[in-house]
């Protein structure tokens, strides 16, 4: 038994181990959105749990075993595979609740739509090789990197003074949904990331000074632990891209 597994037990907590996608040396933290989404949560939650770093090149025979044809992130929890990662989130919210542990939930729907459809334009935007339509696709990504920031600069209720006649302001909350990170944020927050990387590399864009939401948004989440441990090196994010975004012809 691992030492995690002795640990967890002895304090009451599940046995968890996290399996996610390995780096470009096989053992370091690699590029994926979806295995940090699920690091972070596990970190916010505080509970005990292991994280083993998947190489896709040379996967191990009892990982096979384990979750056949399944790629990280993936996830053992009390000796239960779970593989698919909406699941696995819904999971640990329903399993690791409070009194004991955060709910990591959103107290406004509109949290968790912010900045949804941001991954996808950025997508396409990089895998675009024809220079006709780069322009398109790069305003069509600020477009939507500008209605997130909108979102993140328009006050929450709670930060409004509903007894005052005078104007609110901009927001001044950390992330999404107030000060604290949510489970929108542990979505979000890798694919900014890695967005603001790869399109300053790749394509010599940056996100623009004036979204100063954004902003903000990325340096509060530069400060968190939560977010900081679990996010792969710069490099690794570049490395992953180098095929992937394609040279403007």
């Amino acid at each position: 038994m691992a030492w995690f597994d002795v640990a967890a037990k002895k304090l009451g907590f599940p046995s968890i181990e996290l399996f996610v996608k390995a780096g470009s040396d096989g053992e370091s933290l690699g590029n994926c959105p979806f295995s940090q989404r699920l690091f972070m949560i596990l970190w916010l939650k505080g509970v005990i749990f292991n994280v083993t770093t998947v190489d896709l090149k040379r996967k191990p025979a009892d990982l096979q075993d384990l979750a056949p044809g399944t790629n990280p992130p993936f996830m053992t929890f009390n000796g239960e595979v779970l593989v698919d990662v909406n699941k696995i989130e819904e999971f640990l919210e329903e399993r690791l609740g409070p009194p004991q542990y955060p709910k990591l939930a959103t107290k406004h729907p509109e949290s968790n739509t912010a900045g949804i459809d941001v991954f996808a334009k950025f997508s396409a935007y990089i895998k675009n090789p024809r220079k006709e339509a780069n322009e398109g696709l790069e305003k069509a990504l600020l477009k939507s990197l500008k209605r997130l920031d909108e979102y993140l600069q328009t006050p929450l209720p709670e930060e409004i003074d509903a007894d005052s006649l005078e104007d609110p302001g901009a927001s001044t909350r950390s992330f999404l949904d107030g000060d604290e990170l949510t489970l929108a944020d542990c979505n979000l927050l890798p694919k900014l990331h890695i967005i603001k990387i790869v399109a300053r590399k790749y394509r010599g864009l940056e996100i623009p000074a004036e979204m100063s939401g954004i902003w903000r948004y990325l340096n509060k989440a530069y400060q968190r632990e939560e977010f900081i441990n679990t996010c792969p090196a710069d490099r690794e994010i570049q490395f992953a891209y180098l095929d992937v975004a394609k040279k403007i012809k």
